[in-house]
């Protein structure tokens, strides 16, 4: 019998699928890729949706399914195409290290946003004080975790989203055990530790392409204002500008290790502490160590 030869017609539109089968699994894979924690807030939100717009493939990282849902279904059109989430406690060592576990390929674009004030003191179940674990360790595990990701993408960025309001940290008593617990004093002190892990990093990176800032981010109302008792009078939108900026533009391709506010750098005297530098990153690496 005789095969049935197929139709002109047909075979360029097997044709035609198999080209753009193609041609989106290529997209897919050379897509550049970012990363980024506390998105179910409003700044992280908005810092994930700018990523998307701009063609990146977002990975939210959120503490519950109900927030990472309520996160992608919030954006519109196209960004919705280029966003998926991962639950993690990060103020927990064992869920950024499943977290990962989780991930394949290199990792483009890391923005350290997540961040809690409580305003009594507070344990994880790690028995780290809350804010310490989430603001400070959560930046430093996340950076650590993701190093071998990071390096692969040859031009990576870690933006660790800081603050205006820091200072006050106590490199004997980091967890508040001995003075009394205040969130505010807490707060600040772990943004100055997020500034000063900034410049740690950025020299631990100093012989590959992947570059380290910090920032401000904007004055956005939100549930972290809130208990710290501020307002806010940015769009998250116009908060998202800075981290944005550094994540994406060419401006800064090159730059490392520096602090930046409204899309400009800023001088940062933490920072320039440099023996405090090094006490607080082998402080924060010790809680990891058998």
């Amino acid at each position: 019998m005789k095969s049935k030869k197929t139709k002109p017609a047909v075979a360029s539109t097997i044709f035609l699928r198999m080209v753009i089968l193609c041609a989106m699994t290529a997209s897919h894979e050379t897509a550049r890729r970012a990363l980024v924690t506390g998105a179910a807030g409003a700044i992280g939100k908005a810092i994930a949706a700018g990523l998307a717009k701009q063609g990146y493939q977002v990975t939210a990282v959120v503490r519950s399914a109900r927030q990472g849902d309520s996160v992608v279904q919030s954006l519109p059109g196209i960004a919705t195409a280029s966003m998926t989430y991962e639950t993690c406690d990060l103020s927990l060592h064992t869920d950024i290290c499943e977290l990962a576990e989780k991930w394949r390929g290199p990792l483009h674009v890391l923005v350290n946003n997540a961040a809690t004030c409580p305003r009594k003191r507070m344990e994880n179940n790690e028995g780290i004080e809350m804010q310490w674990a989430t603001n400070v360790l959560g930046y430093f595990r996340m950076i650590q975790a993701f190093e071998e990701a990071l390096t692969a993408a040859n031009d990576a960025r870690v933006v660790n989203v800081a603050s205006y309001w820091a200072g006050g940290l106590q490199l004997n008593d980091v967890e508040f055990r001995t003075r009394r617990y205040n969130n505010d004093s807490a707060y600040r002190q772990s943004k100055q530790a997020d500034r000063m892990l900034t410049r740690a990093f950025s020299e631990q990176f100093a012989d590959t392409r992947v570059t380290v800032n910090c920032c401000h981010p904007g004055d956005v109302r939100s549930k972290l204002s809130g208990d710290l008792g501020f307002g806010g009078h940015e769009t998250p939108a116009q908060g998202a500008a800075t981290p944005l900026y550094l994540a994406t533009s060419p401006d800064v391709a090159h730059q490392s290790g520096q602090y930046f506010a409204h899309c400009s750098q800023q001088p940062c005297a933490f920072s320039e502490q440099v023996d405090a530098v090094r006490q607080l990153f082998n402080i924060c690496a010790t809680y990891d160590r058998a």
